[in-house]
């Protein structure tokens, strides 16, 4: 099932095993498979900086996906409300962004990517849309407004309408 006909109420099915997620009109949580890690954030500015698909060769490896959905939060507003000690970090520079430093932040327990940091965006963290728990958030406040390496897109994906696409990064 899609998500909920009224986009104006939150709607949080069952989806993994955590069935404490919420949202208000201003912040929401973003909670692994099992629920060992959850975090909040805000769904508007300026803590929320920005939204996203990237079609990168390193986010289709890191998501075992043909792109990755996500989203920019700035790091003053990013709240750990459980299972920080939880996570588990991989982090390299052999990467697209050739002298940048990726961490990739997974559950320890189930594996769930939760976010990204990369210190060519010092302060920021790319955490991931299908993380969030209200399910409308991903086609409302977290509609990705860009598309990013649009040159490496597979062939038989078509690309977002009405957003700006970039062939690289910004």
């Amino acid at each position: 099932m899609a998500a909920a006909a009224d986009k104006s109420k939150p709607f949080i099915p069952l989806a993994g095993s955590a069935s404490d997620g919420w949202s208000t009109e201003d912040e929401a949580t973003a909670t692994c498979f099992c629920g060992a890690v959850q975090l909040s954030f805000p769904t508007s500015g300026p803590g929320l900086v920005n939204a996203f698909v990237c079609n990168c060769y390193d986010c289709r490896k890191i998501t075992a996906s043909m792109f990755a959905s996500g989203f920019i939060i700035d790091d003053k507003y990013l709240n750990h409300i459980r299972g920080q000690e939880n996570l588990k970090a991989f982090g390299q520079s052999k990467t697209i962004f050739k002298k940048n430093m990726n961490t990739n932040y997974f559950c320890s327990t189930c594996g769930t990517l939760m976010y990204r940091v990369s210190s060519g965006f010092p302060g920021q963290s790319a955490l991931r849309i299908g993380t969030v728990d209200d399910f409308n958030l991903h086609e409302t406040k977290l509609r990705p407004q860009v598309e990013l390496f649009t040159k490496d897109r597979v062939c038989w994906l078509p690309g977002l309408e009405n957003v700006q696409k970039f062939e690289g990064m910004f």
